[in-house]
């Protein structure tokens, strides 16, 4: 089998009054993300390692951010989108493992959540998505409440075929 590793990387500006997007999850908390599409920093990281892992360049390649079509879009549409070019590649899901850094909200009892619904996108089983979060102890941009970011790592497969 051929296998590919991806990494992907997102943060976003949280600014109050906006709705707050995580993991295909909305999030309850006094602050959301800025952003031309939802901001959904989980979802837009696993992207880019889907991307990068294909060999398809970037989440910003796909979607730019000065596309009025993907203004406000559901980050769940754009990973939806996203796996459907890795598929064309001939690849699928092995695993995937990411992280989140925000000082606040705790999102532990969210991570269930956001696992299947990455998930159910990615036509995979909960257990190849692992979802963790930690804080920075207070310290940088998101220690300061100031923004959020995600990293993903993901490896894909290809099934033998020849494409």
């Amino acid at each position: 089998m051929n296998f590919r590793i991806g990494i992907g990387y997102d943060v976003h500006v949280l600014q109050p009054g906006l709705d707050f997007w995580l993991g295909g999850v909305k999030i309850n908390h006094v602050k959301g993300c800025v952003a031309h599409s939802d901001g959904d920093v989980l979802i837009h990281a696993v992207c880019d390692a889907l991307l990068g892992a294909a060999g398809l360049r970037d989440i910003g390649f796909h979607f730019p951010d000065n596309d009025n079509s993907y203004k406000g879009i559901d980050s769940k549409i754009l990973l939806a989108k996203t796996y459907e070019l890795v598929k064309s590649k001939g690849y699928f899901i092995g695993n995937i493992d990411t992280v989140i850094s925000l000082q606040k909200p705790k999102v532990k009892d969210y991570i269930p959540e956001m696992q299947n619904a990455i998930a159910a996108i990615l036509e995979t089983d909960t257990d190849n998505i692992s979802v963790k979060a930690t804080t920075t102890e207070g310290l940088g941009f998101e220690g300061r409440e100031e923004g959020v970011s995600a990293q993903a790592v993901v490896i894909l497969y290809r099934d033998g075929k020849i494409y």
